[in-house]
């Protein structure tokens, strides 16, 4: 599923990180989930997040989104301070597809990707399924048919950074491998991804980076080549712990947060 990707992205001496992320601290209330968060994206490069239930994954997300703002350290698009804020992110080229369904169900797909701004002919170019699917209520669809909408709606607009947040999560093994192939794709095309993923050796076929949470830390980074052959070990020693009242992880402040 990795392509070579020399043809159709800068070389990285001429390009700024898409992406910089330095010290970055995240969480609800006041109280850190997440802390001291180093990663770097270039264009073109897709960086693996993994780890337990728990662990900060989509706390992280949230803060490079925008949707959470920072307890510490910074966020960088483009060599620039990125701006505060979700939709000014958004405006800046940040795209983000959340863990849920992202869709409004009663729409058509064709609404839907109206309501995105989305360029409907490059959707159906990108995910040449969709394009029976126009006139259909979005309710309608199945799991991985609405996946291919919202994932296609953000494709669509050619962000610079994209943030993935457990695309495949219950789809089939074919519809999986179908969007992460897109995944990749648009990082050929020069799209920095962030990626969260359960399907840990699907998702290391598309990416470069793998940085490993535990309990809010990285506790293990390094390019895909390095850490491919410690699958085994990372899955022992990284994703079978923590659970959702791990000491310090998502589930516990997303409580704070909703009380």
């Amino acid at each position: 599923m990795r392509t070579d990707t020399s043809a159709s992205v800068p070389a990285a001496s001429t390009a700024p990180p898409a992406l910089e992320v330095h010290e970055l601290s995240v969480g609800y209330g006041g109280r850190p989930v997440v802390t001291g968060v180093e990663l770097t994206v270039l264009p073109g490069e897709v960086a693996l997040l993994l780890g337990p239930n728990g662990a900060g994954k989509t706390t992280t997300l949230l803060g490079l989104a925008g949707e959470l703002a920072p307890l510490a350290g910074a966020v960088r698009l483009a060599g620039a301070p990125a701006p505060a804020g979700l939709h000014r992110r958004a405006r800046a080229g940040v795209a983000f597809v959340t863990e849920e369904r992202s869709v409004f169900m009663e729409l058509t797909v064709e609404e839907n990707l109206r309501v995105g701004r989305s360029d409907i002919a490059r959707v159906v170019t990108l995910f040449p399924e969709v394009e029976r699917l126009l006139d259909r209520r979005c309710g309608l669809l199945s799991g991985g048919e609405q996946q291919m909408v919202t994932l296609g709606r953000a494709l669509a607009r050619s962000p610079k950074v994209l943030l993935v947040d457990e695309l495949s999560l219950g789809l089939a093994p074919l519809v999986v491998a179908r969007l992460l192939t897109a995944v990749r794709d648009a990082a050929d095309r020069g799209t920095a991804v962030v990626l969260v993923e359960q399907h840990v050796d699907r998702a290391m076929r598309v990416a470069d980076h793998v940085l490993v949470l535990e309990r809010g830390r990285v506790a293990l980074s390094g390019p895909t080549a390095d850490v491919a052959g410690r699958v085994k070990d990372i899955e022992a020693s990284y994703l079978a712990g923590g659970g959702p009242h791990a000491p310090g992880g998502e589930q516990a402040a997303a409580t704070t947060r909703t009380e």
